[in-house]
């Protein structure tokens, strides 16, 4: 009696698992419809924000409703710092990383956080969603338990500041100048590579720190500067073109691993319709732009790009801890990668 009463309490607790789960032994679905909730720190306009929302059109379209998608942007839910650990612990499902969060877990992926490391977005996104991305993955799931679902283009980031008393053409002009970046090592590196202060600061408190002179100037790609309105409190846009920004979906691992073989596919045939969505309309927004900015009474400055790029690659290869951390060979793939589309 003992025995068979045990048998009862594990079949019990294995049939509310796999209940709980919504997968049954098969794999199959079961239950009610799977949910998936992304959130981000992104405004309303930004193209990757319109993704998010695209991503829940073709995603709960393609499953009939079998997975249905909950999005919070603006940093409604989360702030910006807490986004990465929160789908690592499983608190949201799915939010916006890049490889200058990631390398915090995954050191060699500051490579592809490093200034002019990319020659163009074709260079950019052929690196990353192609099979190198495939070797990153290893790792990052390894690491973080989370796993990247492609990188989208988030723009090429130029300098951005308020009138600060001189024009910037070159790294030196940008001595003294407390620039906001984020908070990870990577990115106040690159604040460094352009010779400024970095100062780190959540992308929610720009817009203040802009307008109080709390900061002297951001960098971003020409659309996030145009939706989140910085053009209102700055006077100059140094067209630097240090960084090709991928900005990459990534997804709790557990969460990823839960779902069915057909789910996945779904999930992938939205991420790849919400890429599209916001590669195209980032392309073509960063070719209106400079009129805008300029007819609002900003500078537009066309600074001695070279000199920043030598600037900026002294102080990469002089960070000999950083770049011990590189796969060599697998920074050469990129290099290649660049001179095979130029």
């Amino acid at each position: 009696m003992k025995k068979l009463t045990m048998v009862l309490i594990v079949t019990l607790a294995t049939a509310a698992l796999v209940f709980a789960s919504g997968v049954d032994e098969g794999g199959e679905a079961s239950g009610g419809p799977v949910t998936l909730t992304w959130a981000s720190v992104s405004v309303p306009a930004d193209a990757h924000t319109q993704a998010m929302f695209e991503f829940e059109k073709v995603v709960e379209d393609i499953s009939g409703g079998e997975i249905q998608v909950e999005i919070f942007p603006a940093g409604e839910l989360i702030v910006q710092d807490q986004l990465l650990p929160s789908v690592r612990r499983g608190n949201i499902d799915i939010a916006y990383a890049g490889p200058n969060w990631l390398a915090q877990f995954v050191p060699y992926i500051s490579m592809f956080a490093a200034p002019y490391v990319f020659d163009s977005y074709e260079h950019m996104s052929t690196a990353l969603n192609g099979e190198i991305a495939d070797t990153l993955n290893e790792d990052i799931v390894a690491e973080l338990g989370v796993r990247s679902l492609g990188a989208f283009y988030l723009g090429t980031r130029q300098i951005n500041l308020r009138d600060i008393g001189r024009v910037v053409r070159t790294p030196e002009d940008m001595e003294g100048v407390k620039l906001r970046m984020p908070g990870t090592e990577t990115w106040q590196f690159m604040g460094r590579a352009l010779g400024a202060n970095p100062t780190p600061l959540s992308f929610s408190e720009v817009y203040l720190a802009l307008q109080t002179g709390t900061i002297d100037g951001q960098d971003n790609p020409l659309p996030t500067d145009y939706n989140a309105k910085f053009y209102e409190v700055t006077k100059y846009i140094i067209l630097t073109n240090h960084y090709i920004n991928p900005v990459m979906p990534v997804i709790n691992e557990d969460k990823w691993q839960s779902l069915t073989d057909q789910q996945k596919q779904w999930v992938m045939e939205g991420i790849a319709a919400a890429r599209e969505l916001c590669d195209t309309t980032n392309l073509e927004n960063e070719g209106e732009l400079i009129d805008f900015f300029a007819g609002e009474g900003m500078e537009i400055i066309e600074p001695d790009q070279e000199a920043f790029k030598e600037y900026a690659l002294d102080m990469v290869m002089g960070n000999e801890e950083m770049v011990a951390s590189w796969d060599m060979d697998l920074f050469e793939q990129i290099q290649e990668i660049g001179a095979s589309l130029r």
